[in-house]
């Protein structure tokens, strides 16, 4: 299932310069409604390309709600949404559901680069010091899968001294509608068992908000809900590699372990053209102006290569612009 995401990041890793095509506006002439059910995380950017578009589209209706990315699937199932926002790929179970409706399967097209962060309390040095996965596994999780030889419940036990020895570790995470919460667990947690401790919030912003307001606290979200109330802690793959900030480039060339693309599945028949209406947003989540939202919203946006990739498979062509060879180049 992670194919999705290492294949973009992949493409994304190709060099070319940023995707200047598709930026037309759609035609004034479009309407009717369009409704996207899914990712918390995507809620935001979701809802400023839907304020967007129905600038360009007067006469489109665009409503977007955010509960978590495992409502995507079963929302296109019913045929209550035709967009489905998901910040993790989709499960077995749900392509295989998908597919007993429709008799094919889903298309996810990816509009976003995210680097899923861990985020610590303003004051707490371990963000100077960093943390390895095993560790973070022995934050959050009660199975260890990671290897790390003790479960960690103080701050003293990774090396902080003075008031943050015997300082309690205060986790905070996603609940299990959530997208983020699956790849957190998938990914950081070996696919182990989150601990009963966890304090499970509602969305992505609460999750930092809570940490932000807990001296001990540390918990995970997306790096586009950073506030200046948290530090973002940089993460190593194991011990003794090095500790690598979450930014989109790390996540791109797979240096940062927690990278992931966030993804827009549709309901795509084969052979068949898109609803014109559906066409025209994705075309515009990929424009130039749409992934200008993305970086606005604190994401990273796709390089070109991935870009049309994501449109030739749905039949909407554009060019790739690519930085001119020197002449002198070997």
């Amino acid at each position: 299932m992670r194919a999705i995401v290492y294949t973009v990041l992949s493409l994304a890793a190709s060099g070319v310069v940023f995707h200047p095509a598709m930026a037309e506006k759609a035609s004034s002439s479009l309407q009717g409604n369009l409704s996207s059910v899914g990712s918390d995380t995507l809620n935001n950017l979701m809802t400023f390309w839907a304020e967007e578009f129905r600038k360009q589209n007067p006469r489109v209706n665009v409503q977007v709600e955010g509960k978590g990315s495992s409502t995507a699937p079963t929302a296109l199932i019913e045929g209550v949404a035709q967009l489905g926002p998901m910040s993790r790929p989709m499960k077995n179970t749900e392509i295989e559901a998908f597919e007993k409706k429709y008799k094919f399967p889903p298309t996810p097209i990816a509009v976003a680069v995210d680097s899923l962060a861990v985020y610590v309390h303003l004051n707490n040095p371990i963000a100077k010091k960093g943390l390895t996965l095993p560790q973070i596994d022995a934050i959050f999780s009660k199975s260890r899968k990671g290897g790390y030889p003790e479960d960690l419940k103080t701050w003293g036990q990774l090396g902080l001294d003075g008031v943050w020895k015997n300082k309690p570790i205060s986790v905070y995470g996603r609940n299990s509608a959530s997208g983020t919460y699956g790849f957190f667990k998938d990914v950081a947690l070996f696919k182990g068992d989150f601990k009963n401790s966890v304090k499970e919030q509602p969305g992505s912003a609460t999750v930092v908000n809570g940490v932000a307001g807990d001296l001990g606290g540390i918990g995970y979200s997306g790096i586009g809900f950073k506030t200046p109330d948290v530090q973002v802690v940089p993460i190593a793959k194991a011990k003794g590699q090095a500790y690598v900030p979450a930014t989109f480039e790390a996540a791109i060339s797979g240096e940062y372990p927690l990278g992931r693309s966030l993804l827009v599945y549709i309901v795509k028949e084969p052979g068949k053209p898109l609803p014109k209406i559906v066409g025209e947003f994705v075309k515009f989540i990929l424009s130039a102006k749409g992934q200008e939202i993305v970086v606005k919203d604190g994401y990273g946006k796709l390089p070109p290569a991935v870009i049309d990739s994501q449109l030739n498979k749905l039949g909407l062509t554009a060019a790739v612009t690519t930085e001119p060879k020197s002449k002198h180049a070997h």
